[in-house]
């Protein structure tokens, strides 16, 4: 074949493919990569498969979002152990469907009556981490049992004890282990198996945990929450599993007493609110930070046009970074117990103040965090965690995140009961100005009190926008939980993401100490490049969050997008 006549066929060739490529790639562009579950009538999203079932069975026999939000938090402390709890605390948001004020319940964890400013330091006054972190002192009683039963009592339409029947019969009967089960118990294997009530419970006598597909049955812990069913929330606060949990503590010189327990107490708050480009915001008030910073954050951002910049672009990341770094500066100065201390949050989610720290940010060049110091928002005053949302029939939302701080907790299962307990004592500030396990730099308004709950990065959120409930979300991660919750809010709102592609994109982190961009795999060399020119440090990371969330179209059409981070992580409607 003449050469002429062969480069004449190339060429046609080419100009085939590119036609044709061109119309595949309109097409692409068209659709969508990611797709949510639908749901006409409610969606749950969980962690864990069988707390998703048990809570559409919920919403599928009639009962509202706060039924369905304590059936499924009961279920996830059966099924996942590493964060799924009755032996922590956590945080619930539910907005009800006709536009009625958002309520927040906070049951956080509370220091015991005998903890004190310095009980994790030594004589020299340097902090002994391993102190608040895998030993009896780390625990801070315990407050899931009781906040779920608050927000089942105010809100919900069933009773404590039909809520707690699904977990009764998954622990006494048990479920098939995941894969994700099994790997958790073995990397913690040497952690936790040192505590022979934790080896007992989730180990063989090989020190081996139970493999994938095999079932797994917890008799103590079934009858622990059989006995919560038949006597309410006193048994777990004044009865037998008191009485366990304080034993444990006597063992290991521990500091919950009977009286501790006693004297708990949810509270229901305010929660934090805000306005984004039309949206209102509202997340969890002191003594979590999240809420606050969120809306800090949000409100820096407002100031630029960053649908217009692109999403994950180099200029799209450098001022999320630099607002970032600005909240978790104030985030390391002013936040506490507001109980205890005085927090500036009107200053803090102020606009007039984001406008400041706005001014501060050069947008072609990072600010060391070195040079970056809490800034003053009082003259503006006028990472094992789990999370689930849910939506009902009616359009009531719950975001719910609860906890018992690393996988796993303290690792010390209370003996008799088969529960494990929180380390959420790590989470104060052990001494002014030293990190704590997520690498959060703490001051004087976090430090240790009696009967103080320590500061956390939870973050459930709800959005509304024109009166009516549109998103639900949050996540578990530790110090990323805010950042993490931050990008789904403007992934659906700055890009018009739908929620299983907002939920699924790479994520960005930045907490001002340690001075670096934390990033996933997915954002492109160049765009590093390009953040590495104006003076940022990156790194690649492993994976951040696990964010469970639900949006509600025009149509009233529930979406709900499991976070693929998680293996075990379902959505479901119907």
């Amino acid at each position: 074949m003449p050469i002429a006549i062969r480069h004449l066929r190339v060429v046609s060739l080419l100009l085939f493919s590119l036609a044709t490529g061109l119309a595949g790639a309109q097409a692409i562009l068209e659709g969508e990569r990611h797709h949510p579950v639908p749901g006409d009538h409610g969606m749950v999203a969980t962690s864990h498969p069988h707390a998703t079932e048990v809570a559409l069975e919920v919403l599928r026999n009639g009962g509202n979002a706060v039924d369905a939000a304590v059936t499924a938090g009961f279920a996830l402390a059966v099924t996942q152990p590493r964060s799924g709890n009755i032996g922590g605390g956590g945080f619930m948001l539910f907005a009800p469907g006709d536009g009625s004020p958002v309520q927040a319940i906070d049951y956080r964890e509370t220091a015991p009556a005998a903890a004190n400013e310095t009980m994790y330091q030594d004589e020299t006054g340097e902090v002994v981490p391993e102190r608040s972190r895998f030993t009896h002192l780390a625990s801070g009683v315990p407050g899931t049992v009781a906040g779920l039963a608050l927000a089942l009592d105010q809100y919900g339409t069933i009773t404590l004890a039909e809520a707690l029947a699904p977990a009764i019969a998954l622990a006494r009967d048990g479920f098939e282990v995941p894969h994700r089960f099994t790997e958790g118990l073995e990397q913690a294997r040497e952690r936790l198996t040192r505590w022979p009530a934790t080896r007992a419970t989730f180990y063989d006598e090989d020190g081996n945990p139970p493999g994938p597909g095999d079932r797994f049955r917890q008799p103590e812990l079934a009858a622990t929450l059989q006995r919560i069913a038949d006597h309410g929330i006193a048994d777990f606060y004044e009865g037998e599993t008191a009485r366990l949990i304080v034993a444990e503590m006597e063992r290991g010189d521990g500091l919950i007493t009977m009286e501790d327990l006693a004297n708990y107490q949810p509270v229901i708050r305010e929660p934090i609110r805000g306005n984004y480009r039309g949206h209102e915001i509202f997340s969890m008030s002191p003594p979590s930070s999240g809420g606050a910073h969120i809306v800090q954050i949000l409100n820096i951002l407002e100031g630029y046009p960053i649908g217009d910049y692109g999403h994950n672009s180099a200029q799209t990341i450098h001022l999320m970074a630099e607002a970032m770094k600005r909240a978790y500066a104030d985030r390391s100065e002013y936040l506490g117990d507001t109980d205890y201390v005085e927090v500036p949050l009107e200053g803090i989610t102020s606009k007039d103040y984001a406008t400041e720290l706005r001014q501060g940010i050069d947008p072609e060049r990072a600010t060391p965090s070195k040079e970056i110091a809490p800034d003053n928002p009082a003259p503006y005053e006028s990472n094992e965690t789990t999370h689930f949302s849910i939506v009902d029939r009616w359009g009531n939302a719950v975001s719910n995140t609860y906890t018992i701080n690393f996988s796993y907790g303290s690792g010390i299962t209370v003996k008799g009961a088969g529960f494990l307990l929180n380390n959420e004592m790590d989470d104060f500030s052990a001494k002014p100005g030293v990190p704590n396990a997520y690498g959060l730099i703490g001051g004087k308004a976090n430090s240790i009190e009696p009967g103080k709950r320590m500061l956390s990065s939870m973050s459930p959120t709800i959005v509304r926008r024109e009166g009516q409930n549109y998103l639900v979300t949050g996540s578990p991660g530790g110090s990323r939980i805010i950042t993490t919750t931050l990008q789904v809010l403007m992934n659906v709102i700055d890009h018009g993401m739908n929620i299983q592609s907002a939920v699924e994109a790479p994520r960005v982190h930045h907490q001002w100490l340690p001075d670096e961009i934390r990033i996933e795999r997915g954002i492109s060399p160049d765009t590093v490049d390009l953040l590495e020119a104006m003076g940022h440090t990156v790194e690649v990371r492993s994976a951040m969050g696990a964010i469970q969330s639900i949006l509600i179209d025009q149509d009233g059409r529930r979406w709900g997008a499991a976070d693929p981070r998680r293996s075990t992580s379902t959505a479901r409607g119907y």
